[in-house]
């Protein structure tokens, strides 16, 4: 897996970000964009303006799978 830190860009700041169906409504969850091209960037939902990570589409399929493995272990 592999995962690119990214500054905050125009790409960044353009893009239509989605909000964890997780989250408590305390900004203490994670957004995540799809930016085209194969891409999903990721942040932290307290730091909007800070940066984010972005992962090619078989990076975040398996950190997902990762997680979901570990929460059955």
């Amino acid at each position: 897996m592999s995962a690119t830190p990214l500054s905050t860009s125009g790409l960044l700041i353009s893009a239509r970000w989605r909000r964890s169906s997780r989250s408590t409504g305390m900004n203490n969850c994670v957004e995540a964009a799809v930016l085209g091209g194969g891409l999903l960037a990721v942040r932290d939902s307290k730091r909007t303006d800070g940066p984010a990570v972005l992962f090619t589409e078989p990076a975040w399929d398996g950190f997902l799978a990762s997680v979901r493995a570990d929460a059955r272990a």
